[in-house]
């Protein structure tokens, strides 16, 4: 499994164990440019927020974030690859 395609699994599970694992997953493409630091960035906040939603029960924001998260990591692959 890629780091891409795992990082899908974990918006998927969106759980607390899930932030680590995240972290050390994008580790190896901070450094490469602001724009996929950003983009990183971006993602983890809103995956972070996705993990809480997830976790205090409010299941109306659910669907929502991980809409927004999936296409954070689209938009951050996609600058990966470009910048590859």
């Amino acid at each position: 499994m890629d780091c891409f395609q795992r990082l899908e699994a974990l918006v998927d599970s969106a759980d607390g164990d899930g932030i680590e694992e995240a972290n050390a997953l994008l580790r190896r493409f901070k450094g490469r440019s602001e724009k996929v630091a950003a983009a990183i960035d971006e993602f983890m906040l809103d995956f972070m927020t996705l993990v809480f939603i997830v976790e205090t029960g409010e299941e109306g924001f659910e669907k929502p974030l991980r809409k927004l998260a999936r296409t954070r990591l689209s938009d951050l692959k996609h600058l990966v690859s470009v910048s590859a």
